[in-house]
């Protein structure tokens, strides 16, 4: 069974979401994979890059490294999240019974992924899924799944996920998105077993309906 590719987003930084979050996913009965959100790591590179004017590839590099320092205050937080840098990594974790939160900038280093601010950790979510062979998506947000339009595109256009993910989600990929209304339901039935949250039927990414 592949793991389930969790993104954590940023939003959740610093908000008790983020601890519920993190203890839901350390409870998974599931094998799953954390990736972490840039969230006020990667807003500060934002500032930066207005400040300093480097280019759009030193701060897509800068917001790998983001997700990182996340990625870190996440790892942290319970014994079974582990910091996992490779194939290799996230492979051993799993079979030990870890869960893995995934630090990108290795592998995402000279891989084919454009430099821009269309690119984040929803759409590197993504391309993980493909790297693993993972079938499942989950988009952990602050946002109500049940309040989102219809239609993958219909999301990215509202700014719910970025504009690379439906280039880089694959066809045979689920994708779940989930706020703190899923959450409040996951936390009554610990541990998870299940994927949390609502289906986006992805065949119908132009505008067509959102399944459970």
């Amino acid at each position: 069974m592949t793991p389930l590719v969790v993104k954590l987003g940023g939003s959740t930084a610093g908000r008790i979401e983020m601890e519920q979050w993190i203890a839901v996913l350390a409870s998974g009965t599931m094998p799953l994979v954390i990736v972490p959100g840039g969230g006020p790591f990667a807003d500060q590179v934002r500032v930066s890059q207005k400040e300093m004017h480097f280019s759009d590839a030193a701060a897509h590099e800068m917001a790998i490294l983001a997700m990182e320092q996340f990625g870190l205050v996440i790892a942290e937080r319970h014994p079974r999240l582990q910091p996992a840098r490779s194939l290799q990594d996230i492979e051993t974790i799993v079979a030990e019974g870890g869960i893995p939160v995934w630090f990108p900038s290795q592998m995402t280093h000279n891989e084919d992924i454009a430099p821009s601010w269309d690119i984040t950790s929803d759409s590197l979510a993504a391309w993980l899924c493909g790297q693993i062979g993972s079938r499942h998506l989950l988009l952990c947000k602050q946002v109500d799944p049940e309040s989102l339009p219809k239609g993958l595109q219909a999301l990215v256009d509202k700014g719910v996920v970025d504009a690379m993910l439906p280039e880089l989600l694959g066809e045979e990929t689920s994708l779940y998105i989930a706020g703190p209304p899923s959450l409040r339901s996951q936390l009554a039935e610990l541990p998870m077993t299940r994927i949390p949250g609502r289906r986006v039927d992805i065949r119908e990414a132009a505008g067509g309906g959102v399944s459970r």
